[in-house]
């Protein structure tokens, strides 16, 4: 999916042209760049484990989401995976409004906090499979074994 520029959806919820509102703009390449640089041990150390496709999905980092950024983003699941550290009580509310304004596009969040990505990755990777499978469920296999 290629990006667009950010238009606020019109009250139809409806985007320019009829089609359907996305979220996404023109990515700020040199904002996205510099939080790449600028990415926590923690962000480095989950990125490791989501790049390339590692757990089956696409996930991008710091993906532009209308005003926001997301820490990783899989458009596919319309999954967003935000690492919380010791800043997030000062952030309550920017993260409240931020959540609001992505599940208004049917993003669902996941928000892992720096401390368990620091002492428990396995565990993290574990629960983020577990939320990529509940996000996108495999078929059954034929009873039997046929």
């Amino acid at each position: 999916m290629t990006d667009e520029t950010h238009l606020p959806p019109p009250a139809s919820g409806r985007g320019p042209g009829g089609g359907p509102a996305r979220p996404f703009k023109q990515r700020d390449t040199t904002r996205a760049k510099a939080l790449r640089n600028s990415a926590t041990i923690a962000e480095q150390l989950l990125w490791q484990c989501l790049k390339g496709k590692k757990l089956g999905y696409k996930f991008s980092r710091q993906m532009p989401v209308g005003p926001y950024f997301a820490d990783f983003l899989c458009r596919e699941l319309r999954l967003i995976i935000e690492i919380d550290g010791a800043s997030h009580d000062q952030t309550i509310r920017h993260d409240e409004r931020r959540d609001h304004y992505c599940r208004s596009f049917g993003f669902k969040i996941l928000r892992i906090s720096h401390d368990d990505v620091m002492t428990n990755l396995d565990g993290v990777v574990l629960h983020i499979q577990a939320t990529l499978a509940q996000a996108h469920p495999q078929p059954l296999p034929p009873a039997g074994g046929e």
